[in-house]
Protein backbone atom coordinates (compact mmCIF):
# COMPACT_ATOMS: atom_id res chain seq x y z
CA UNK A 1 0.00 0.00 0.00
CA UNK A 2 1.62 3.24 -1.07
CA UNK A 3 1.62 6.25 1.82
CA UNK A 4 -0.76 9.65 0.62
CA UNK A 5 1.99 11.85 -0.51
CA UNK A 6 0.82 15.37 1.69
CA UNK A 7 1.98 19.19 1.13
CA UNK A 8 4.15 20.47 3.10
CA UNK A 9 2.07 23.13 5.23
CA UNK A 10 4.24 25.30 7.33
CA UNK A 11 1.36 26.96 9.48
CA UNK A 12 1.21 23.11 10.90
CA UNK A 13 3.35 22.86 13.73
CA UNK A 14 4.50 19.60 13.19
CA UNK A 15 5.52 20.22 9.56
CA UNK A 16 9.54 19.83 8.49
CA UNK A 17 8.80 23.11 6.20
CA UNK A 18 7.67 24.89 9.45
CA UNK A 19 10.87 23.63 11.45
CA UNK A 20 13.01 25.15 8.30
CA UNK A 21 11.39 28.60 8.71
CA UNK A 22 11.82 28.26 12.22
CA UNK A 23 15.97 27.86 11.24
CA UNK A 24 16.02 30.14 8.89
CA UNK A 25 14.31 33.13 10.56
CA UNK A 26 16.21 32.82 13.82
CA UNK A 27 18.21 35.87 13.70
CA UNK A 28 21.32 34.75 14.71
CA UNK A 29 21.12 32.06 11.46
CA UNK A 30 20.42 35.11 9.55
CA UNK A 31 23.61 36.61 10.76
CA UNK A 32 25.80 33.77 10.21
CA UNK A 33 24.82 33.36 6.86
CA UNK A 34 25.48 36.49 5.91
CA UNK A 35 28.94 36.51 7.74
CA UNK A 36 29.71 33.37 5.76
CA UNK A 37 28.79 35.17 2.11
CA UNK A 38 32.07 35.94 1.09
CA UNK A 39 33.84 32.44 2.25
CA UNK A 40 34.55 30.15 5.14
CA UNK A 41 35.36 31.64 8.75
CA UNK A 42 36.87 30.39 11.93
CA UNK A 43 34.69 30.25 14.96
CA UNK A 44 36.66 33.09 16.40
CA UNK A 45 35.88 34.47 13.27
CA UNK A 46 32.35 34.56 13.08
CA UNK A 47 32.27 35.24 17.12
CA UNK A 48 33.81 38.60 16.72
CA UNK A 49 31.99 39.76 13.47
CA UNK A 50 28.81 38.57 14.90
CA UNK A 51 28.13 41.16 18.23
CA UNK A 52 25.87 40.12 20.79
CA UNK A 53 26.08 37.03 20.32
CA UNK A 54 26.95 34.77 22.82
CA UNK A 55 29.20 31.64 22.67
CA UNK A 56 26.79 28.77 23.29
CA UNK A 57 24.17 30.65 20.87
CA UNK A 58 26.91 30.61 18.21
CA UNK A 59 28.01 27.14 18.86
CA UNK A 60 23.97 26.16 18.72
CA UNK A 61 23.37 27.73 15.42
CA UNK A 62 25.88 26.52 14.07
CA UNK A 63 25.05 23.18 14.53
CA UNK A 64 21.39 23.65 13.97
CA UNK A 65 22.91 25.03 10.38
CA UNK A 66 25.17 22.22 9.69
CA UNK A 67 22.54 19.43 10.94
CA UNK A 68 19.99 21.41 8.17
CA UNK A 69 22.80 20.76 5.55
CA UNK A 70 23.09 24.80 5.05
CA UNK A 71 26.46 25.34 6.36
CA UNK A 72 29.97 22.57 6.31
CA UNK A 73 32.14 21.58 9.46
CA UNK A 74 35.93 21.09 8.39
CA UNK A 75 38.30 20.53 11.21
CA UNK A 76 41.77 21.05 9.88
CA UNK A 77 44.40 18.59 11.49
CA UNK A 78 46.58 21.40 12.97
CA UNK A 79 48.58 22.03 16.66
CA UNK A 80 45.83 23.82 17.46
CA UNK A 81 43.40 22.41 15.80
CA UNK A 82 41.72 24.67 13.18
CA UNK A 83 37.83 24.34 12.52
CA UNK A 84 36.54 26.53 9.26
CA UNK A 85 33.08 26.93 8.73
CA UNK A 86 31.78 27.60 5.60
CA UNK A 87 28.06 27.61 3.08
CA UNK A 88 27.48 24.88 1.52
CA UNK A 89 25.44 25.02 -2.56
CA UNK A 90 22.10 24.88 -0.15
CA UNK A 91 23.59 27.94 2.13
CA UNK A 92 24.85 29.30 -0.55
CA UNK A 93 21.48 29.19 -2.48
CA UNK A 94 19.50 30.68 0.86
CA UNK A 95 22.08 33.51 0.65
CA UNK A 96 20.30 35.02 -1.82
CA UNK A 97 16.82 35.32 -0.22
CA UNK A 98 18.79 35.92 3.15
CA UNK A 99 20.69 39.13 1.62
CA UNK A 100 17.38 40.63 0.42
CA UNK A 101 15.90 40.79 3.82
CA UNK A 102 19.15 42.73 4.96
CA UNK A 103 18.86 44.82 2.16
CA UNK A 104 14.78 45.43 3.30
CA UNK A 105 16.21 46.06 6.96
CA UNK A 106 18.57 48.59 5.85
CA UNK A 107 16.67 50.61 3.41
CA UNK A 108 13.70 50.56 5.36
CA UNK A 109 15.08 51.23 9.21
CA UNK A 110 14.61 54.82 9.32
CA UNK A 111 10.87 54.35 8.38
CA UNK A 112 10.32 51.18 11.17
CA UNK A 113 12.24 53.33 13.84
CA UNK A 114 9.33 56.31 12.98
CA UNK A 115 7.24 54.07 13.56
CA UNK A 116 7.93 52.78 16.77
CA UNK A 117 9.13 55.91 17.88
CA UNK A 118 5.05 57.01 17.00
CA UNK A 119 3.62 53.57 18.76
CA UNK A 120 5.53 54.27 22.01
CA UNK A 121 4.44 57.76 22.12
CA UNK A 122 0.94 56.53 22.52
Amino acid sequence: MESEQVEPDPFNRNCGSRQILDRIGDRWSVLVVLTLADGSRRYSELAARIDGISQKMLTQTLRGLERDGLVTRTVHASIPPRVDYALTDLGRNLLDLVAGLESWATTHLAEVEAARARYDAR
